[in-house]
């Protein structure tokens, strides 16, 4: 999420922003230092010391991190107080930059940390190097384990085991006396495992794909075993794994040796045929992989074997007999050919993904009659157990008759598609207002809307009420929002509505905000509450603002946080 930095009050949470405030007041945030143009760090005091890292590009704010576990939103409150202080050191080198203007003296540039690390290694001997890299990776463990899985491969043998110590190292880092990473840990662990797959991008960079290959190797094998260890809610130990994979996907990719293909090769086919991964989406990657890499009939044939073993379970969707149709697909593609690839999926049509492919062949050769033959077929197939994909098979009916300029069933499959679709609605809108005559628009949309609303018991209001928007009906909007006042309804639509209709608007809100606290309680809650009546105000409805407070006074009095809450209004 871009935040610009001179409004980023507006694009973070209000409790979010408050405690950064406060956090920021208390003196809890060590002077931010300026990694490299636009990058800056600083350590925030909370619970434990967090250390926050901030990109700004152009008075935006592009990246930011923080080490602390928070999870509930994109912004946490170390962050919020980081960007407070930067805010302020930014509004004070504007002024001291217009007051050196008036004496025309200029302002000395300030090094970026990298800079200053940049000048002082062009000072070191190699002697000096030495010694601060021993001393470093005596003391720190962490620093000898990225150096070491940077390095090593100058110096000895590179082995899978080499990097499985140091990945298994950084996991009993984490762990408890019971050998358990709880959510904390698994977050630290996180963190570690992301710098030591970067280390792992190094060397790609560099092509030495063995080293990437065999640190990929390491921390797929070990953090697949933490799982089973680990409170891994937030992602974390899972997420390295899928980057850990990304870089096998890359050495596959690449110019490898022929001797380095088959090693990857062989890893996949191995960890398949043992279960290293089994029960894990990964399981299957390995074949998907394999498959990328064979460059000859034995080697596809090895795949074949292992696909064969794998049996339809004949429910309706049915996910690793689908997965092993797609790889064999893959495989006949890449070894014998298009041709005998599209047979292949031609005779395995109940594979939506087949049949979508098919379709798209028919469409692009200008085969109408059979892309929708197909299509038509698809309908009848998954009408009743997989409505999901119904959607696919009307938008290649709807993009058909378009491209034959078929009026009849433009209109029929826009229809369906804007009533049934569960996508964008404003592509069929637009379709339909297309092709339907000028007269004849406002009676259509009317049954069109009588359609929704019977077909779409629970969800028709809202794509009414973006049809109103759309249409820019704001009076038959406004009566969509009465017949279900309550703050959510309120902040979605009264953007559109608060310029004619602010009476009526405000009156909503001094309802909904009374009946939210008849059912909410706490102070998150009061919070909300006093945001909406801090908007009334905004909106010139002051006395109707100032009726909410003196009733919510008057109910509640015994809700100290509510109280204390409204005194901020």
């Amino acid at each position: 999420m871009n935040i610009p930095l001179q409004e980023f009050e507006q694009y973070i949470d209000e409790t979010i922003l408050n405690r950064g405030y406060k956090y920021f007041k208390k003196g809890l945030v060590a002077e931010p230092e300026l990694m490299a143009h636009g990058e800056y760090e600083a350590i925030v005091e909370g619970t434990e010391d967090y250390t926050v890292r901030i990109r700004i590009e152009n008075d935006t704010i592009t990246e930011h991190s923080c080490t602390c576990p928070y999870d509930m939103g994109p912004v946490c409150k170390h962050v919020a107080a980081v960007i407070f202080e930067l805010q302020q050191n930014e509004l004070s080198l504007v002024k001291k930059a217009k007051k050196s203007s008036t004496t025309a003296k200029t302002v000395a540039k300030r090094k970026t940390i990298a800079e200053q690390v940049d000048e002082i290694l062009e000072h070191l001997t190699s002697d000096d190097m030495k010694e601060i890299l021993r001393g470093q990776c005596d003391r720190d463990r962490k620093f000898r384990q990225l150096f070491l899985a940077g390095y090593a491969h100058l110096v000895m043998p590179e082995t899978k085991a080499l990097y499985v110590k140091q990945v298994k190292a950084i996991l009993k880092s984490s762990s408890d006396r019971h050998g358990f990473i709880d959510y904390s840990g698994a977050r630290a662990v996180g963190i570690a495992i992301d710098e030591y797959i970067q280390t792992a991008g190094k060397h790609l960079e560099k092509a030495n794909y063995k080293s990437a290959m065999l640190i990929a190797f390491a921390v797929m094998e070990e953090m697949t075993g933490a799982l089973q260890y680990a409170d891994d809610s937030n992602g974390d130990v899972g997420g390295s794994i899928y980057s850990a994979i990304e870089i096998l996907y890359s050495v596959a990719n690449a110019q490898v040796s022929e001797k380095l293909r088959v090693e990857l090769l062989n890893y996949c086919l191995t960890a398949y045929s043992k279960g290293l991964y089994k029960g894990w989406d990964w399981h299957f990657t390995m074949l998907d992989l394999a498959s990328k890499l064979v460059n000859n009939t034995s080697e596809a044939k090895q795949i074949h074997q292992l696909l064969d073993s794998i049996k339809s379970s004949g429910k309706s969707w049915d996910w690793d007999y689908t997965n092993a149709q797609q790889i064999r697909a893959l495989l006949i593609r890449r070894t014998e050919g298009e041709e005998k690839a599209t047979q292949y999926l031609e005779q395995n049509l109940s594979n939506a993904e087949f049949r979508k492919e098919i379709i798209e062949k028919a469409i692009s050769a200008k085969d109408y009659r059979k892309a929708m033959a197909l299509a038509e077929e698809g309908i009848k197939l998954n009408s009743k157990e997989s409505p999901g994909l119904l959607d696919y098979w009307c938008d290649y009916l709807l993009q058909i008759a378009q491209l034959q300029n078929d009026r009849v069933n433009i209109l029929k499959y826009a229809r369906i598609q804007l009533i049934s679709a569960n996508r964008d609605k404003k592509p069929y809108f637009d379709i339909l207002k297309k092709h339907i005559e000028p007269h004849q628009w406002e009676a259509t949309l009317k049954m069109i809307i009588q359609d929704i609303l019977s077909k779409n018991r629970w969800n028709g209001k809202p794509l009414v009420a973006m049809i109103y928007i759309w249409e820019e009906n704001w009076n038959e909007l406004l009566q969509i929002v009465k017949s279900d006042i309550s703050l959510n309804t309120l902040d979605t639509y009264e953007k559109y509505l608060v310029k004619d209709f602010s009476d009526e608007i405000s009156d909503m809100y001094q309802k909904a905000v009374l009946e939210y606290l008849e059912k909410n309680v706490s102070r998150d809650h009061y919070q909300i509450a006093c945001r909406y009546i801090r908007r009334m105000i905004k909106m010139g409805a002051r006395e109707k603002a100032d009726y909410v407070v003196q009733m919510l006074r008057k109910l509640y009095p015994q809700r100290r946080a509510l109280m204390e809450e409204l005194k901020k209004v």
